[in-house]
């Protein structure tokens, strides 16, 4: 995905390339992180150095905001998706849905981007234990993103 994310936005003439789904891994992973990969930041600090060399060849960055949603949040759920598997390793809280962005467009977006929504109108989309209420709407909690051009 990386390469062909490349190769259109040199076919475009710009990298103002925003990066939205459900990548069906988390931001730490390797496709996400890896320069090799999507080259996911942290945070808009690193992602604003747009590139870094590895190797002598230059990689792009882009910032992903879905870092800041692991853990206990302030206002949100711990994750977008929620797995209790009986392995050795478990995160419980997963974020597969995710928003990437390039540097390029970072000053169109306000310092938190990136809403989880737990709710619809009067209907709540965590269960009673705070998870994904699949049979309310999905096993993913929706995002929303803003983006001021």
């Amino acid at each position: 995905m990386a390469r062909s994310i490349l190769q259109e936005e040199e076919r475009a003439g710009h990298s103002r390339t925003l990066l939205i789904g459900d990548l069906n891994v988390d931001p730490f992973e390797s496709g996400v992180v890896s320069a090799s990969g999507l080259h996911g930041m942290m945070t808009r600090r690193l992602a604003a150095r747009r590139v870094r060399t590895v190797q002598g060849r230059d990689y792009p960055m882009f910032y992903n905001p879905m870092w800041g949603h692991f853990g206990d949040r302030a206002g949100g759920p711990s994750g977008g998706y929620y797995y209790e598997g009986a392995e050795h390793k478990v995160y419980f809280w997963h974020l597969f849905d995710q928003v990437l962005i390039r540097p390029e467009i970072l000053d169109f977006c306000p310092n938190d981007p990136v809403t989880i929504i737990t709710r619809v109108g009067d209907t709540p989309l965590l269960s009673e234990s705070g998870r994904p209420d699949q049979s309310v709407a999905s096993d993913h909690l929706p995002l929303l993103f803003k983006l001021s051009v």
